[in-house]
């Protein structure tokens, strides 16, 4: 089985290839970003670095043909409301062209398309359901709703099995801070933990929607599993997580390391990040991942454990 990964230089996509590598009916992983990821030493990865709107560079991503698809490359929230052209050529152009290159191949491959839960906005239920009407209020929103809308119709017209799945803000990231506005949800953990300040541009009362990287790549990997009579006739499902305000997630990073490292968190209001996050959901019933057998994490604390054993620098 030949498995292709967009955006595979990445935090998730690189997790995501290291689990993939871990099966044993995978004889080809082909990695696509802007940029080449560290070595995850297997004969079977293949790593091809450039713009995914590039036709050579799909040609090279699909050769000899390819099985299954994981999109995960995007522009992420805040740059995609900063630069409006960016953000519709790589998350809507790009992902056109991606399953454009999937339906000339005629044999209908698996796609799974990482969609987000700014999809949603305005006035909502208290939980969202899968088959809640799309209402974006920011660029990114919109294209990943396009982008929804695109694999259902290609899904439709059989030219691809897809699926759309709706992440929640993922947490707790490495590294270093990007520019999607959900970027302090990860940055008021990781960087007390460092020993360093972190600005946290809302306030404590802002609820989010949330789920550990170790959660979202086994929920990845169910959602591709899944029989397309299983979904949603949308083909698009709101991945389970946690919801939980800002001053909870504080307050928990407070009961696993201490009060010299939750001191660490100064908040100071962005309005441009704020009113962004203020769009988003805040909780959802997510029924048909539940179906599934899509896993949450128990609580935030252990979401901070699960980063400080696995993914903080030693």
């Amino acid at each position: 089985m030949h498995v292709l990964i967009t955006g595979g230089a990445g935090f998730l996509g690189r997790k995501l290839a290291q689990a993939f590598l871990a099966r044993r009916d995978v004889t080809r992983l082909t990695l696509v970003d802007i940029a080449r990821g560290p070595d995850l030493g297997d004969a079977r990865v293949r790593e091809i670095a450039g713009d995914l709107g590039d036709a050579a560079l799909l040609e090279r991503a699909f050769d000899g043909g390819v099985d299954g698809v994981f999109h995960l490359a995007a522009v992420v929230s805040g740059e995609a409301e900063a630069n409006f052209d960016l953000g519709w050529r790589v998350n809507v152009d790009a992902t056109r062209a991606l399953l454009e290159r999937c339906r000339a191949l005629g044999t209908a491959p698996r796609v799974v398309f990482a969609s987000s839960v700014a999809v949603f906005g305005g006035a909502l239920p208290d939980k969202v359901p899968d088959d809640q009407v799309l209402t974006p209020q920011s660029s990114y929103g919109a294209q990943k709703a396009v982008g929804e809308m695109l694999v259902h119709d290609f899904a439709r017209k059989g030219f691809v099995d897809g699926r759309s799945l709706r992440l929640p803000t993922i947490t707790v990231r490495p590294g270093k801070p990007n520019k999607a506005a959900s970027s302090f949800a990860s940055g008021i953990i990781r960087e007390p933990l460092a020993g360093a300040e972190a600005v946290c541009p809302v306030d404590r009362a802002t609820r989010m929607w949330l789920l550990s990287p170790r959660a979202v790549i086994e929920n990845l990997l169910i959602g591709y599993d899944a029989p397309a009579s299983s979904l949603p006739t949308s083909h698009s499902l709101n991945v389970p997580g946690i919801s939980v305000t800002v001053g909870d997630m504080v307050d928990d990073l407070r009961r696993v390391a201490g009060d010299a490292v939750a001191d660490r968190v100064q908040f100071r209001h962005d309005a441009a990040i704020d009113r962004i996050v203020r769009t988003w959901p805040r909780d959802f019933d997510a029924t048909a991942g539940r179906a599934l057998g899509m896993r949450v994490d128990a609580d935030f604390a252990s979401i901070v454990r699960q980063y400080i054993e696995h993914d903080a620098p030693r």
